[in-house]
């Protein structure tokens, strides 16, 4: 082999052992309702820094707890502000770390083409069997839900009809699956790219809930990680908000 070959082919070689060496995982723990933006942010991010996002789906609250107790995760993609200012002041994220993602919004929805309406009157005619909830101590939109019915006065009333979900995309299921009539679920779960799921819908007001907004934060096990950094930065940029914004997230 000629000098010059055999240097660019060292060159080459080192480059390639640098960016491999560069590269790096990360473990994310992401909240249920950003599922659909997540699988596509994830695998653009490993083609984009090289690194791998490793991600588990799941309830803030049940992510809350694990982390405590000593769960490996390096970011939280939240559904929610409170549980990543929780997790600092329990010394578990860095504070300068966090920022809001997206502005969550809440959405009754069926299968059923006719049976929601477009103010919501279904649930107080109760003319369904069964109402699918996430389940509120450890989901925001279920507890979003519960503050709706509350606010609609027919909390009480729709008792015997809510069927709980242990996370937003269980309370989904039940309803895409018919095993509820319909069902309150993220909106990012039936709308995408400017369409709506088949069926009905009505898209609570805002005044209804308090604001979800959900923050990412890096957490205190992903400090030295720079996949746990640049996933972070990857959120905020614009190809990043692209997806978010089209799952019908705000900002």
């Amino acid at each position: 082999m000629k000098p010059s070959r055999l240097l660019f082919a060292l060159l080459f070689t080192g480059l390639a052992m640098s960016t491999q060496g560069q590269a790096a995982e990360v473990s994310v723990a992401v909240a249920a309702n950003f599922t659909g933006p997540m699988e596509k942010i994830a695998p653009a991010f490993e083609k984009a820094t090289g690194h791998k996002a490793l991600v588990a789906y799941g309830t803030v609250g049940k992510f809350y707890a694990q982390i405590k107790n000593g769960a490996p995760f390096e970011v939280l993609v939240s559904s929610d502000d409170e549980t990543p200012k929780r997790l600092e002041k329990d010394g578990l994220a860095l504070p300068a770390s966090r920022f809001t993602y997206g502005i969550g919004k809440l959405v009754l929805w069926s299968t059923k083409p006719d049976l929601v309406d477009a103010k919501g009157e279904v649930l107080k005619g109760g003319n369904f069997r069964y109402l699918a909830v996430a389940n509120p101590k450890v989901a925001v939109y279920g507890a979003a839900a519960v503050e709706v019915m509350k606010q609609m006065g027919v909390d009480k009333a729709l008792e015997p009809k809510l069927v709980f979900g242990e996370n937003i995309t269980q309370a989904y299921q039940f309803a895409a699956t018919g095993n509820a009539d319909l069902g309150f679920v993220a909106l990012s779960q039936i709308y995408k790219d400017g369409q709506y799921a088949p069926g009905s819908y009505w898209v609570v007001p805002p005044n209804l809930y308090a604001q979800i907004r959900q923050d990412a934060v890096l957490l205190e096990r992903g400090k030295n990680n720079p996949a746990a950094t640049a996933l972070l930065e990857y959120l905020k940029s614009d190809a990043s908000k692209a997806v978010i914004r089209a799952h019908g997230y705000e900002f």
